[in-house]
C-alpha cells in the first residue's frame, strides 16, 4: 500500500466534498483521480457511504480499495464512523451495544488500512456533547484500537470552544488513561470569522483564535480543513488558514489537513467541486511550503 513519508502538516480530500456527486457522476475511482491530479496524498471516507456493502465489504472491494490506493498514491488517512447509539426506536444502545458498533468499525478501519478514525457520538444537545457513557463506551474499545493501532477522535466542529468543557473533558479522559488510540480532529470550521449576510450563525458560536490550537497539538491527530469560499486570489475567505498553518507549522505538527468544503453552492444541480477543492490545494501548498 502507498505511502507518503513527508512529516510536517500535509495535504488530503475528505470524500464529503463530494457528497453531490458520489454515486451520480462519480465513482469512488474518480475522486481517487481527483485527490492525485491536486497533488494530494491523504484521503478520509465515511464508512457508510463510501464503502460498499458496508459493514461487510466483500474480499474483492477491499482489493479494488488498496489497488485504488496504489493506483492513485493516497494513504487512507482517516475513516469516518458513527456510534448511533440512538438507532433503534423505542431505546437507546447499551454501552456494551455501542461498543461491539465501535469495535466492528475499527477492525473495518483496520483492514482498510487506517490508522485514524473519525469516531462520532450522538450529541444531547445544541453544544454537540456526547452521549453520557462515551467515556465507558471509549474506555472499553481503547484495547482493540491499541492491538490495531488505530486513534479514534471525536470531531471538534462550530460551535465548540476550544477552551469548553467538551474539549477540557476528552484532554482530561487522554491524561487520565494515558493513552494514544484516544485524540482530536480539530475542524476548522472552529475559526470561522465571516458569514454570509442572510447565513445562519449558531448563536453558541464565537470564533476561536486560532492559538487556541496550541494546547491541543498533542492530542490533536488529523484535521478538517473546512472551506467555504475561495477568492479568484486562491484564498479562503471566511478562516484565517495562514495563521492556523503556521502555527501548525511552529510547533512541528505532523498530520493530514483533509479539505472539507460546505460552501452554499455545494448541493446546487450540476455544481462539480473539484476545481474548488483545486482553488483550496492551490492554498494549502503555498502556506505548507509543498
Amino acid at each position: 500500500m502507498y505511502q507518503y513519508l513527508r512529516k510536517g502538516p500535509k495535504r488530503g480530500v475528505a470524500l464529503y466534498s463530494y457528497s453531490a456527486e458520489f454515486g451520480l457522476t462519480k465513482t469512488l475511482e474518480d475522486c481517487f483521480e481527483d485527490v492525485c491530479d491536486m497533488g494530494a496524498h491523504g484521503i478520509e471516507i465515511l464508512a457508510n457511504t463510501h464503502i460498499e456493502n458496508y459493514p461487510y465489504p466483500t474480499e474483492e472491494w477491499v482489493q479494488k480499495w488498496f489497488r485504488l490506493c496504489d493506483k492513485y498514491e493516497v494513504v487512507p488517512v482517516e475513516y469516518g464512523n458513527w456510534i448511533d447509539s440512538h438507532v433503534l426506536r423505542h431505546r437507546d444502545l447499551t454501552t456494551e451495544e455501542s461498543y461491539e458498533m465501535l469495535a466492528r468499525d475499527i477492525r473495518l478501519a483496520h483492514r482498510l488500512g487506517f490508522k485514524v478514525m473519525r469516531t462520532k457520538m450522538p450529541v444531547i444537545n445544541e453544544e454537540l456533547e456526547p452521549v453520557k457513557n462515551w467515556r465507558e463506551i471509549i474506555r472499553m474499545a481503547l484495547p482493540l484500537a491499541e492491538k490495531l493501532d488505530i486513534r479514534m477522535c471525536p470531531e471538534i466542529h462550530t460551535p465548540s470552544n476550544l477552551k469548553g468543557k467538551m474539549v477540557t473533558d476528552y484532554v482530561d479522559f487522554i491524561k487520565e488513561t494515558n493513552t494514544k488510540n484516544f485524540g482530536l480532529n480539530i475542524d476548522f470550521s472552529v475559526f470561522r470569522t465571516e458569514f454570509g449576510e442572510n447565513e445562519y450563525v449558531d448563536p453558541h458560536y464565537t470564533p476561536n483564535k486560532p492559538e487556541d490550537i496550541i494546547p491541543l497539538l498533542p492530542y490533536i491527530y488529523c484535521c478538517h480543513a473546512k472551506f467555504i469560499h475561495m477568492s479568484d486570489e486562491f484564498e479562503e475567505t471566511t478562516i484565517p488558514y495562514k495563521e492556523i498553518i503556521q502555527i501548525l507549522k511552529d510547533h512541528e505538527w505532523d498530520g493530514y489537513l483533509l479539505s472539507e468544503y460546505e460552501g452554499a453552492d455545494k448541493y446546487d444541480p450540476g455544481y462539480e467541486v473539484g476545481q474548488t477543492l483545486r482553488k483550496q490545494h492551490i492554498m494549502l501548498k503555498r502556506y505548507i511550503g509543498d
